[in-house]
This record gives C-alpha cells, structure tokens and sequence, in this order.
C-alpha cells in the first residue's frame, strides 16, 4: 500500500481532494517506479482537478504531472542498472490515472529522467510542465544567441524558466510582470529587463528598450490577451510562441500585420508535442542545470495532506515560483 492525495470526481479542492491508501502500483513492460520525494503542482493539475477543460478520464485520479524521487522498481526490458536513481519526472497523469501526488508513482522509462546530483528534490519537481514548455518557446525555431527575447509573465513558473533559458541560449530578455515583488522575481532570474504592465505602456517601453527594433521572439502567457501588443513589437521572421491565452481563449488575429512581417504563430502544448522535442529538452534542460543556469524556484513547501490548500494557491496566483508538496 501506499499514501496518496486522489479525487472521484471533479470539483473545488478542499471538496473532492481525499488522502488515504491506495496500492502501490507495479511497473510494467518499459516503466519504471519511482518512490517520490517532491510532487509539483501546475495550473493543469488545477484545471483536470476543477474539471474546467474535461471530465475525469479514470473512477480515480492522483493528480500531478511532475515530481521527483527515486528509481526503486523497472519493467521488463528496462535497464535493472537505473534502480537506485536520482529522477525528475513528467507527464506521470498523461492519459493514466496514477500522478505523483502520492509515495510511488509508475511512468514510461523515458519519463524519468535523471536529475543531476547537484539539484535537490523540491527542484527537481519543479521541471517537467514548466520546463519543457518553456524550452520549446525559447528555442522551437532555433537558437536565441545574439536575439531579443521577450517573456510575457515573467514571474510565472514558466515564464521564470523561459527567462533563464533565453540566458543560457545567449539571448537578451525583456520581461512583463503585474508588480514590484514579481518585478523582483524576474530580475532575480536573469532579465535584463522587465516592465510594469500595470504601470507602464508595454509597447512603448519595449520599443525604447529596443531603440525601436523590436524583439526576435515572445514567449506568450496570453496570446489573445497581449496580442496588440505583440503585433506592435515583434520583428519581421519573428515567433510568437504561445502556451496559454486565458484572458482571451477565442481571439479575433487581425491576419495582416502578422502576414507582413512573416511572423510565425507557434501554439504550445507540452503533452502533445513531438518526441524529439521532450527529449532535447529534457537534456537541455540538464545541461543548464549541471551548469548553473537554470535554478527552478520553490515559493512554496507544504506537505501532501494540504494539498487543497497547495492547488488553491495555484489557482489564485498566490505564490510566486513554484508550488511543491515535500512529503510526497
């Protein structure tokens, strides 16, 4: 047996979230188990919790797509010699029930990836979503070396990310935030600079920033919602590469403006992108831990039996960084 958050049907946290035991899973052909130590929690988590984008796929959900532990069992055709290794995993609830909001957790062996001995757990959990998507928004369309990158949200889980990718690629980073403490955050991890969308004209800032040039690249937490702004700042070629547009899910794209500057619209959803793409960014993703660039940000630590309270943080913006459950 073993411990475990879980919900049988979909609703608001502190209402459908139980713990108790469950059975501990057995991997099987090509899987691996890990016996988790930190478990993060996403936006997404929220929303398959909430039911706000589907209904349940199982009778029982353990929420939680990332986390990090340890290897202690592997299926048929798995290399016995990972048993005893330091992982971060992702997608542990893709398409299966069993996430890693619980002791062990069983994934496809590609979704463990080892952890670089110099990163701790609660880092470690904050990967997977957060980073895979904010590599394939910095570097989809080649490397970012000499280029202006702007990271809308920049104090966001993903939007942290992005900014210390961009750096680690070489790239000059222009972010926006909503306030002084998220003003802060974004410095904090590398931008070079960041404006007030709150308190200052973005497009007008970023094109004195730019001495009018514009940026090469946005990583964009709102494509509909940023989109005048976007069409004002972006260059000819460049890429708007987009994993959200939650102010604005049905935008009107006046097609024009992108037409003429041969702009690339670039949606992202970390589940359903290419293989190759999980896989380089998963090794990318340890390069520029191993080097010191990348240092995911916890700004919350609470245990599994509050993890209610962990998801209505999440929902409410209230933590800036990432979320973990440490007992996991």
């Amino acid at each position: 047996m073993m411990r475990a958050a879980f919900y049988e049907r979909q609703g608001p946290a502190h209402e459908v979230l139980q713990i108790g035991d469950l059975e501990r899973p057995e991997p099987k052909a090509g899987e691996v188990r890990v016996r988790l130590h930190a478990s993060g929690v996403n936006p997404s988590d929220t929303y398959g919790r909430a039911g706000s984008q589907a209904p349940m796929a199982f009778a029982r959900v353990v929420p939680h797509q990332d986390g990090s532990g340890v290897i202690d069992a592997v299926g048929s055709g798995v290399d016995a010699g990972r048993i005893g290794e330091r992982v971060w995993v992702y997608e542990a609830t893709w398409n299966r029930p069993g996430g890693t909001a619980a002791e062990y957790t069983v994934v496809p062996a590609a979704r463990g990836v080892k952890l670089p001995e110099a990163v701790d757990f609660d880092a470690g959990a904050c990967l997977g979503i957060p980073a895979l998507t904010a590599h394939r928004a910095v570097f989809a369309d080649g490397p970012v070396q000499g280029q202006v990158v702007l990271v809308t949200g920049g104090a966001g889980a993903v939007g942290g990310t992005a900014i210390q990718l961009a750096k680690w690629g070489g790239a000059r980073v222009i972010a926006t935030v909503s306030s002084d403490d998220k003003a802060r955050e974004a410095h904090l991890v590398g931008a070079d600079h960041v404006v007030n969308y709150r308190t200052q004209d973005v497009a007008a800032e970023i094109k004195r920033l730019t001495d009018n040039a514009g940026v090469d690249r946005i990583v964009e937490v709102d494509f509909g919602g940023n989109l005048p702004v976007s069409q004002q700042v972006i260059k000819p070629f460049g890429t708007i590469a987009s994993y959200a547009s939650r102010g604005d899910p049905e935008p009107k794209v006046a097609f024009r403006p992108l037409m003429v500057k041969n702009v690339v619209v670039r949606p992202i959803l970390v589940y359903t992108m290419p293989e190759s793409a999980k896989v380089t960014g998963a090794a990318d993703v340890n390069r520029a831990l191993a080097e010191g660039a990348l240092r995911p940000r916890v700004g919350a630590r609470l245990p599994l039996d509050k993890i209610a309270d962990a998801h209505t943080a999440v929902e409410r913006g209230a933590v800036v960084g990432n979320v973990v459950l440490t007992d996991a």
